[in-house]
C-alpha cells in the first residue's frame, strides 16, 4: 500500500500503528494487537480513510466475452479528520444515544465476517425497543458489500462497500490498523440511526489491511439525515475514540456492559480534555479544520497612547507594499486586465447612480445649495484621494442616506434660526472632522474590536434591509402617484426623495411643502393632455415602473450568477458575471427610453450650480451657532467612525483571505480630511459605504466552489489587492459631469431602485445571520455542514439567531423611524450592541456556543 502514502504526513508524532508483525504481550492474557504502547493518540497524528467500492458489471453481451466473468471495481478513499469532542456537539449526543441504546456484543464467537455482521444486525433487530418493523436482513446484508444484486452466482467480488479505518502515514507507505473495523452502510428502509459494536473472542483475519480484527463497529442510517447525523459522521465519533491503543486494550478486559459503557464514557473525557489542550504546534496545523477563537483583552488605558501610534504602525505595514497596489495584476505572469476593467465598471455603475439620487435629494431638501453636480463632484474627488492614499483601497467611499438625514436637519435648524446653511454645514463638518482626528490620533479604532462578527452582520443585514426598503417605498409611491388616479389629482402628490429614503418627516411646514416638489413629476408641457388620456398614461406609467425594476434585478442577478451555469467559455462566463451591473442598468434604461417614448417616466431632478467651486463663508456665524454645530458635528463623528470601521472591517475579514495588511486609523484620518475639503466646498460628506465596499472585494477575487458533504459552497483563494479599479472608477464618475443632464437623466428612477434590489440580494450571499434565519424554514437534511452547526447544539442555534433579530428590530426601530432625531442617535444605538453582546448574551447562551457561532471557521 506504499503507493497510498502521503509524504507530508510523515514527520506526524509517533501513533499506535498495526501491521503484520505484531506481536504477542502475555501480561495482558489476550492477543495484543497494537506494537507502539502509547497513550491518546494525537489529533492529527492519525489519518482516517473511507473506502467505497462500487462493482460495476459488465453488460450481457460483454460478459460472454470475458473470461472468468470479469467485472468493474471502483474504489474511493476520502480522507475524514477527528471528531473534535470539545467543540463538535454531535460527538458527544452520538456516544449518549449510544449509551442509552446500547447494542453491545463482548464474546462473538463467528469467525466470518458475514456472521459477525449477522450476528449484529439480529441484535438490533430484536431490541426491546426496535422500531424497524420493516427491516430486511437480507437487504441490509446485501447493501453492506458490493456484490448486491450482482448476476455473477458464486463468482462476484464479496467485499465491504464502505468502511472507516485508522492509518498512519509513515516513510514507507500507509500503516493500517487492522484490529479494528467500522463498517458504515444507508438504506431507505431504516427509520433511525442505529449502532453496534462486537468484540470478538479472537482476532480473525478478514483480508488485507483486516488481519487481526477484534472489535468491528456497524453503523446504520437513513439516507436523508442532518449533515452531522449521517452514518458517516457517527462512523467518525466511535473511530476517532478507537484510534488509541490504550482505549482498546482496556475494552479487552472489560466483563460486562456496563464496564464497557464506563470505558466509553472515560475515553470521551479524556478526548475532551485532549482536544482543550492543543499544542501550539498543533494549533497552527490544524488552523482550517478547528477554529481557535479569537479571546479580546479588556482594553486598557495604556492602549490609546501613545500619540498616534496606530497611524505608524499602520504606515510600516502598508508603506513597503505601495507600489504593488499599482503593479499587481499588470505586470508579471499573473496579469487580470480583464477584471480590473469588469470591476471598474461594476464599481462606475454601482457608484455614480446612487449618487445621482442622493444628489437629486440634496438639491431638493437643501434648495439647491447641494445639487447633482456637487455631488458627483464630492465623490470623484473623494474616492480619487482615497484610491491614492488609503491604507485599505479596496473600501468604497460613498455619500449615504444617513448623511442626508444629517443635511436634512441641518437645513431645518437653519431654516428655523434663520443661519447661513452653506456656513452652518461647513461648521458641521469641521467639527465633525475634529472629532475624527482626535478618534485616529488616540487610537479609537481599537474599540472595533469588540464587535464580534454577529454584531457586524446585524448592521450589515440592516443596511442590505434598508436598500430594499428603499426600493419599495419608492415603487410604492410611483403607485400611489400614478396608478389608479384621476387628472384631477394628479399634481396633487408629487412624491419626494426624502419619503423614499424613510426621511419623511420634516422639521416646520415651510419646509415639508419645499420637500413636495416635482422631483418624480413629469415636465408640465407632458401633462397637458385630456383627462382619460392623462389616467390611461399614469397607470401604463406605474406598471411600467414596477416591471423596468423587476427585469432590472433579474437581469442583473441572473447574469451575476452565470457563472454558474454550463454555457459559453468560463472565461466569458466570469466576463457576463462581473459585467451584470452595467448590462442591466443600460439594458433597461434604453427599455425604458426608446421602447416606451410615450410612456412618461419619473426622471431624475437636476438644476446646474451656478458655482461648483465655492468655499464658505466661515466668520459669519456667531459662538452660539458654532457650538450647536459642535454637537452635530460629535453626533456626526460617531456615524462616521461606526460606519468607516465596520465597513472595513467587512472588507478585511479573514475569509477575504487579504494579505498586505490593514490601516484603520491612517484611513480614519484620511477620512477627516477628505470631508474638511468637502464641507468647505458645499459637497456631500462620504464615509465607506456597505454593501459596495464587500462587493468591490468580491469582484476582485478569484473563487472556487468546493464540495463538503454534498453542499456546495463557495470560498475565496486570494483578492487582486489594487488601485486601479477605485481609481477608474472614480476618474469616471468625475467624467459623468459631462453627461448632465443628457445622457444620465435617460436612466429612470426604477433601474435605481432595481439596483438597490441587486446590491441587497447579492450582500446577504454571505450573510451568517441570514443563513441562520433560512435554517427555520429548512429540511434538517438539508442544512450545510457549517462549523457552527457541529459545535452548537441546533437550539442554541435558533436561540441565537432569535436575540440577533431582536437586536435588528431594535436598530430598525432607530434607523428607520420617520422621526429624524430618532434616527440621530442611531449611532449609539449601534455601540449598545458591545454591552449587549458581552454582558446580556452570555447570561442566556454559553460562552463557548457564542464564540463557536461568532468564529469564522
Amino acid at each position: 500500500m506504499s503507493q497510498c502514502a502521503y509524504p507530508e504526513d510523515a514527520g506526524y508524532l509517533k501513533c499506535d500503528m498495526d501491521d503484520a508483525s505484531e506481536t504477542h504481550e502475555e501480561s495482558l492474557g489476550e492477543e495484543a494487537f497494537d506494537t507502539v504502547n502509547s497513550s491518546i493518540v494525537s489529533g492529527e497524528s492519525v489519518r482516517f480513510f473511507v473506502h467505497v467500492n462500487l462493482q460495476v458489471q459488465p453488460s450481457q453481451a460483454a460478459e460472454s466475452e470475458l473470461p472468468d466473468g470479469c467485472g468493474l471495481l471502483h474504489t474511493s478513499r476520502k480522507y475524514l479528520k477527528l471528531k473534535n469532542f470539545e467543540e463538535e456537539i454531535r460527538a458527544h449526543r452520538d456516544l449518549d444515544g449510544f449509551l442509552d441504546r446500547a447494542s453491545i456484543i463482548l464474546n462473538e464467537t463467528a469467525t466470518s465476517l458475514d456472521d459477525v455482521l449477522r450476528a449484529m444486525l439480529l441484535r438490533l433487530v430484536h431490541k426491546p425497543d426496535n422500531t424497524e418493523s420493516d427491516c430486511n436482513l437480507d437487504l441490509l446484508m446485501a447493501v453492506l458489500f458490493t456484490d448486491a444484486g450482482t448476476p455473477m452466482e458464486g463468482k462476484a467480488v464479496h467485499l465491504l462497500s464502505d468502511t472507516i479505518q485508522g492509518v498512519t502515514a509513515t516513510v514507507t507507505g500507509v500503516q493500517y490498523q487492522q484490529s479494528w473495523l467500522c463498517i458504515i452502510c444507508t438504506s431507505k428502509s431504516l427509520l433511525k440511526r442505529h449502532v453496534c459494536i462486537s468484540r470478538l473472542v479472537r482476532p480473525q483475519n478478514w483480508g488485507e489491511n483486516c488481519c487481526e480484527v477484534r472489535f468491528v463497529i456497524l453503523v446504520l442510517a437513513p439516507p436523508k439525515m442532518k449533515s452531522t447525523k449521517t452514518a458517516t459522521e457517527v462512523g467518525r465519533t466511535f473511530a476517532t475514540m478507537f484510534l488509541d491503543i490504550t482505549f482498546r486494550q482496556k475494552l479487552l478486559k472489560t466483563r460486562t456492559e456496563e464496564e464497557f459503557k464506563e470505558a466509553l464514557v472515560h475515553q470521551r473525557q479524556l478526548l475532551t480534555m485532549m482536544d482543550q489542550g492543543l499544542t501550539p504546534s498543533l494549533k497552527h496545523y490544524s488552523i482550517s479544520s478547528i477554529c481557535i477563537p479569537k479571546s479580546h483583552q479588556p482594553l486598557q488605558q495604556k492602549d490609546f497612547f501613545p500619540v498616534g501610534k496606530g497611524i505608524r504602525e499602520d504606515f510600516a505595514r502598508r508603506f513597503p507594499v505601495y507600489p504593488l497596489d499599482f503593479t499587481d495584476g499588470i505586470i508579471g505572469k499573473n496579469k487580470a486586465v480583464g477584471k480590473f476593467i469588469t470591476t471598474t465598471l461594476f464599481l462606475y455603475f454601482a457608484c455614480l447612480l446612487p449618487t445621482i439620487a442622493f444628489g437629486s435629494l440634496n438639491d431638493e431638501i437643501t434648495y439647491g445649495a447641494i445639487d447633482v453636480q456637487k455631488t458627483i463632484a464630492g465623490q470623484s474627488i473623494g474616492g480619487l484621494l482615497y484610491a491614492l492614499f488609503s491604507g485599505q483601497p479596496l473600501v468604497v467611499l460613498l455619500t449615504t442616506a444617513p448623511l442626508a438625514l444629517y443635511t436634512h436637519v441641518i437645513r431645518g435648524i437653519c431654516d428655523d434660526y434663520d443661519l447661513d446653511f452653506n456656513t452652518f454645514y461647513a461648521w458641521t463638518g469641521l467639527w465633525n472632522s475634529f472629532f475624527l482626528t482626535l478618534y485616529a490620533l488616540f487610537n479609537f479604532s481599537l474599540i472595533m474590536s469588540l464587535f464580534k462578527r454577529s454584531t457586524e452582520e446585524i448592521i450589515a443585514l440592516f443596511i442590505s434591509m434598508t436598500f430594499v426598503l428603499d426600493a419599495v417605498k419608492g415603487i410604492v409611491k410611483i403607485f400611489q402617484k400614478y396608478y389608479g388616479t384621476s387628472h384631477g389629482n394628479h399634481n396633487a402628490d408629487h412624491i419626494s426623495v426624502l419619503s423614499l429614503l424613510g426621511l419623511g418627516t420634516s422639521l416646520n411646514t415651510s419646509f415639508h411643502t419645499a420637500l413636495n416638489t416635482s422631483l418624480l413629476a413629469n415636465p408640465p408641457e407632458l401633462t397637458s393632455v385630456s383627462s382619460r388620456s392623462a389616467e390611461h398614461s399614469s397607470r401604463e406609467t406605474a406598471v411600467l415602473s414596477l416591471l423596468i425594476m423587476l427585469g432590472t434585478l433579474w437581469l442583473s442577478y441572473t447574469l451575476y450568477q452565470f457563472k454558474k451555469s454550463p454555457y459559453l467559455h468560463p472565461y466569458m462566463r466570469e466576463i457576463l458575471s462581473d459585467c451584470a451591473l452595467p448590462i442591466s442598468v443600460l439594458t433597461f434604461s434604453i427599455i425604458s427610453s426608446y421602447g416606451f417614448q410615450e410612456i412618461n417616466m419619473s426622471k431624475f431632478r437636476y438644476n446646474p450650480s451656478e458655482r461648483l467651486f465655492k468655499i464658505a463663508e466661515m466668520q459669519s456665524l456667531s459662538l452660539g451657532a458654532i457650538g450647536s454645530a459642535m454637537g452635530l458635528g460629535f453626533l456626526l463623528s460617531m456615524l462616521f467612525f461606526i460606519e468607516q470601521n465596520l465597513v472595513a472591517a467587512l472588507a478585511n475579514a479573514p475569509e477575504n483571505r487579504l494579505v498586505k495588511g490593514t490601516a484603520y486609523h491612517w484611513d480614519l484620518l484620511l477620512i477627516a480630511i477628505i470631508n474638511t475639503g468637502l464641507s468647505l466646498f458645499g459637497m456631500p460628506w462620504i464615509h465607506a459605504a456597505y454593501p459596495h465596499s464587500p462587493l468591490h472585494v468580491r469582484a476582485l477575487a478569484v473563487v472556487e466552489e468546493r464540495v463538503e458533504n454534498g453542499h456546495i459552497y463557495e470560498t475565496i483563494v486570494n483578492v487582486w489587492e489594487t488601485r486601479l479599479t477605485t481609481l477608474g472608477a472614480s476618474i469616471l464618475v468625475g467624467f459623468s459631469l459631462l453627461l448632465l443632464p443628457l445622457p444620465l437623466q435617460w436612466i429612470p428612477k426604477p433601474v435605481l431602485y432595481g439596483l438597490f434590489l441587486y446590491i441587497a440580494l447579492t450582500s446577504i450571499d454571505a450573510n451568517q445571520l441570514f443563513e441562520r434565519m433560512a435554517l427555520l424554514l429548512k429540511d434538517q437534511a438539508s442544512y450545510p455542514p457549517t462549523h457552527y452547526i457541529r459545535r452548537v447544539p441546533q437550539r442554541k442555534i435558533h436561540y441565537f439567531t432569535g436575540l440577533q433579530v431582536l437586536q435588528l428590530l431594535l436598530l430598525c426601530a432607530f434607523g428607520m423611524s420617520p422621526l429624524p432625531y430618532m434616527k440621530m442617535i442611531f449611532p449609539l444605538i449601534m455601540m449598545a450592541m458591545i454591552p449587549i453582546r458581552y454582558k446580556l448574551l452570555p447570561r442566556i447562551i454559553e460562552a463557548k456556543y457564542l464564540d463557536a457561532m461568532d468564529a469564522e471557521h
